[in-house]
């Protein structure tokens, strides 16, 4: 089973505000490695209280952080072509088109898929679908949202549910269960609902 899991944490607002970006590395069902950006956003030094208040970054703690085009192509070469998984993928995806679209930078091309309707798949009639209580029903350790932890928590839901069978293609998972998935490439986005949207710079 190999697959990625993603997380930004944002500074305001505005998608288009990464502060954090984290990346699980996922390759035959274990966790090898994770990926971990500070990254100095378009609206340094404006941080929103509310999303300091959630994640803890403040703008002193990225002062020095490369920006946004100065990781990307770091960022492109690990997604490339790969299976990606985000919890509540609606938000972090928006945040990846809009900083791309901000910074008139290509779509990269892969697939994803959102870990929170898997859960629900998986795991019917809980009362809440969030990484927190996802992670205590599972007992994966976590230290929410910063985001290589949020991701490597995500990547171990994923495993959870992907556990009888590790050696198995995500996207085979993926297609067996009915969860459904989205992609970017070159031209464009297509949620995991179908929706086509062309890249606007």
């Amino acid at each position: 089973m190999d697959f990625l899991a993603l997380d930004f944490e944002t500074a305001t607002a505005q998608a288009d505000s990464p502060c954090e970006l984290g990346i699980a590395v996922v390759r035959r069902g274990v966790v090898r490695e994770v990926h971990n950006w500070l990254i100095k956003p378009r609206y340094w030094p404006y941080f929103s209280p509310w999303n300091v208040a959630v994640h803890g970054i403040k703008p002193e703690d990225v002062a020095n952080a490369p920006r946004w085009e100065e990781i990307w192509d770091e960022v492109a070469a690990v997604l490339h072509e790969q299976t990606v998984v985000a919890h509540n993928a609606a938000f972090d995806m928006s945040v990846l088109r809009s900083s791309l679209a901000s910074h008139g930078l290509p779509h990269p091309t892969f697939q994803y898929f959102c870990s929170v309707r898997m859960a629900r798949k998986m795991w019917p009639g809980h009362a809440s679908y969030g990484l927190k209580p996802m992670c205590e029903l599972h007992g994966i350790p976590l230290v929410h949202h910063r985001a290589g932890n949020d991701a490597h928590a995500t990547a171990e839901l994923v495993i959870r549910a992907t556990e009888q069978r590790p050696l198995f293609d995500i996207t085979q998972f993926l297609l067996d269960e009915r969860i459904k998935i989205g992609a970017f490439y070159p031209g464009g986005h297509r949620t995991p609902g179908g929706k086509m949207t062309p890249v606007r710079y």
